[in-house]
């Protein structure tokens, strides 16, 4: 029963990755697990299922028993608008694809009194944008070169292990296998005007995939019966090439994770109220596909290659707080996170096909416990409407002017957890 379980989880993402697209915290989700995610993503010091592993190992230490399955809807809607230039300006709406479907598997087993075992399944985050006609068709010069945007998708599977060093304190680690696939179209001006040293390996290629790994570190703690604390830190994981756009990103198509870190802390105020806070920082700038400003082209760095331009991301602090209220069988939860704002402004061109502007997040969730093995839980997020108008962002030789860039989202989450 159990490693039926496990293969399932293991096994079902893959079918369903092609709905996968999630954007909150720049292009990582907000949080991980339906619980989690009802309290905007806090969970490095609040373990609350088996979902656990993916924001800090040790988390497994803390939750029993469990297998957790949830799927979340989610609606991004995302645009631009090009002004003064004599060639692209007008508006963009990147709509096209409007729903999109993340599946989410947890499950842990306590081995002992001392250690314990996970592996948690879930989309890390994503960047999805599709425009009935590419922005950038007026520099094909009367080609047609039809619709345009961008799929990133990412998948995680975190088998974890976690030694109880004692009742109220854990150390846990967890290997992140990760997968992932991109794929462009509309933006074959670029490699015909000669900006990029593998003009086939540029545009419209169909899906490319890679694997990679990283790993996780965790600790949990109780300080107090009533205050728990905890920390964890990814490392980059390290993936394979898209060698069908090793002409596209910088380092000749290398599309690493970048590392993240962060601290955590939970307060239980009242035996029905709990109140809990993260701290992260994603560290977007170490890799350069994602960090490299588009600026790097203008001096003669082409695409593809070791320095070549990318997409101008700024590392981020993300800030989150969280509630949950327990009455009788039900459990409430809100929260609210804030996110620096990845995108400068002189950086918005390219980002014209990845929009991941958002900032300000509110959440609500709740837990029905329908018995004491099986739980209902949903969660509701949405992130406000955020605009990054661009500041000398188009360069001179294609026409001056500016891109302004704007997102907000919506998304709904269902998740059912037993516990044996």
């Amino acid at each position: 029963m159990k490693l039926k379980a496990l293969a399932t989880a293991s096994i079902l993402p893959l079918v369903l990755l092609p709905g996968m697209a999630l954007a909150t915290n720049g292009y990582f989700s907000h949080g991980y697990g339906v619980k989690s995610m009802g309290m905007a993503g806090v969970g490095i010091a609040l373990p609350q299922d088996s979902l656990a592993a993916a924001t800090n190992p040790a988390g497994t230490a803390f939750v029993g028993d469990r297998f957790d399955l949830g799927l979340t809807w989610f609606q991004p809607s995302r645009g631009a608008e090009i002004v003064g230039n004599p060639f692209l300006s007008g508006s963009y709406d990147a709509n096209d694809s409007k729903n999109f479907f993340i599946p989410e598997f947890g499950y842990t087993q306590q081995l002992s009194p001392n250690w314990a075992v996970g592996v948690a399944v879930y989309g890390n985050g994503g960047m999805n944008t599709n425009y009935a006609t590419s922005p950038f068709t007026p520099l094909a010069r009367g080609a047609v070169i039809g619709s345009g945007g961008v799929d990133l998708s990412q998948l995680f599977i975190s088998p974890s292990l976690v030694y109880k060093i004692n009742e109220n304190h854990a150390l846990g680690i967890a290997v992140n296998l990760a997968y992932q696939r991109f794929k462009i179209t509309g933006v074959q001006p670029f490699a015909w005007a000669g900006y990029s040293e593998s003009p086939q390996n540029f545009s419209n290629n169909n899906y490319d995939s890679s694997v990679g790994w990283g790993a996780r570190l965790g600790y949990t703690g109780k300080i107090t019966p009533d205050l728990t604390i905890g920390a964890t830190w990814a490392s980059k994981t390290y993936m394979g090439k898209f060698d069908k756009y090793s002409g596209l990103f910088a380092e000749q198509g290398s599309f690493d994770i970048p590392s993240n870190y962060g601290v955590g802390l939970a307060w239980k105020a009242t035996n029905e109220l709990t109140i809990a806070g993260d701290y992260q920082r994603i560290m977007y700038n170490q890799v350069a596909a994602i960090g490299n400003p588009v600026n790097n082209l203008y001096t003669g760095n082409l695409f593809g290659s070791t320095n070549g331009p990318g997409f101008g991301w700024q590392n981020v602090n993300v800030w989150k707080i969280g509630a949950s209220y327990t009455i009788g069988e039900w459990t409430l939860r809100g929260g609210y996170s804030f996110v620096d704002q990845p995108i400068p402004q002189d950086q918005t061109f390219l980002n014209i096909y990845a929009p991941g502007v958002v900032q300000n997040t509110i959440t609500l969730g709740a837990t029905w416990a329908l018995s004491k093995t099986g739980e209902l839980s949903m969660q509701y997020t949405h992130a406000f409407e955020e605009t990054v108008n661009g500041s000398n962002s188009i360069p001179a030789m294609l026409g001056g002017g500016n891109a302004n860039i704007h997102m907000y989202q919506n998304s709904l989450g269902i998740a059912y957890g037993w516990k044996f």
